[in-house]
């Protein structure tokens, strides 16, 4: 069993940053790959980011290249979504994800942590 807690969340300003981070509890943090995905207001959830178990391998959905970067530490059993050049098109509750190397879909979700950008 893997329990995710997201925070860095909040509100920013058209064109700031911020940073996520999503600290997994559980055993072979380093054996998931982990995501965020974000689910904005009367919309479907959108995957925004992913990472490989060892931290070689990224991914980025076409609406957040170049200004989101995702990174882990192991050792701290911690994922970071680094978010720049902010949008108000970003706004949604973004969650974190694990899912097993085998697995098509995520096995364990956070509770989200809210991102709102203003104009």
């Amino acid at each position: 069993q893997v329990q995710l807690v997201e925070s860095g969340g909040g509100l920013v300003q058209a064109g700031g940053s911020l940073r996520l981070s999503c600290e997994a509890s559980g055993r072979a943090f380093s054996t998931y790959r982990m995501g965020w995905i974000r689910q904005a207001p009367g919309k479907e959830r959108e995957f925004v980011s992913a990472i490989s178990p060892g931290g070689f391998d990224t991914g980025y959905a076409d609406s957040v290249k170049g200004r989101f970067t995702i990174s882990r530490d192991n050792a701290k059993n911690t994922v970071y979504l680094q978010m720049n050049s902010l949008k108000p098109e970003d706004t949604a509750v973004y969650y974190c994800t694990a899912t097993r190397i085998y697995s098509s879909h995520p096995d364990y979700w956070g509770q989200g942590t809210q991102v709102t950008v203003s104009l």
